[in-house]
């Protein structure tokens, strides 16, 4: 069954890889200050949904973003992005008497710049993601991250 969904899912890959700027979503693994996971859909040709899960030394976070996508340098395949968004997680502090554990609430934004290759259905960005916590760990977060999608 597992070699089957494989060759489903490679198929499908091979088959839309001509398609590979206006793919519609993409899966992949999110890294910078943290590891995690993302994903992005296109709801049209210039507008999209992102969702992140990632991980950091203390806590995790999950952020959905809505982005707005342009044409980057009149090249084909690359686009930059901006957009904003929200996230919520937790994270934790220690201290000699022990840990501290916080729950964060906070805004998001995004600035950043994919290339989706047109020989494969690959797509990689680096994106800037500042952020303020409003509970918790209150304060502004400057984050940079490189995202490798799988797109469909």
């Amino acid at each position: 069954m597992k070699k089957k969904l494989f060759l489903i899912i490679l198929v499908v890959g091979l088959t839309t890889a001509s398609y590979a700027q206006d793919y519609n979503t993409g899966l992949g693994l999110r890294g910078g200050y943290g590891w995690g996971i993302t994903a992005k859909h296109f709801l049209n040709q210039s507008n999209a949904i992102e969702g992140f899960f990632y991980g950091y030394p203390n806590g995790f976070n999950l952020t959905g973003l809505y982005q707005f996508h342009n044409r980057a340098f009149d090249v084909d395949y690359l686009r930059w992005y901006y957009g904003f968004g929200a996230h919520i997680g937790s994270y934790y502090s220690k201290h000699k008497e022990g840990k501290n554990e916080h729950f964060v609430l906070g805004i998001d934004g995004v600035i950043g710049i994919e290339y989706t290759f047109s020989e494969a259905p690959i797509n990689i960005g680096l994106d800037f993601n500042p952020h303020v916590n409003f509970t918790g760990y209150t304060g502004f977060m400057p984050f940079a991250a490189l995202s490798i999608r799988y797109t469909f």
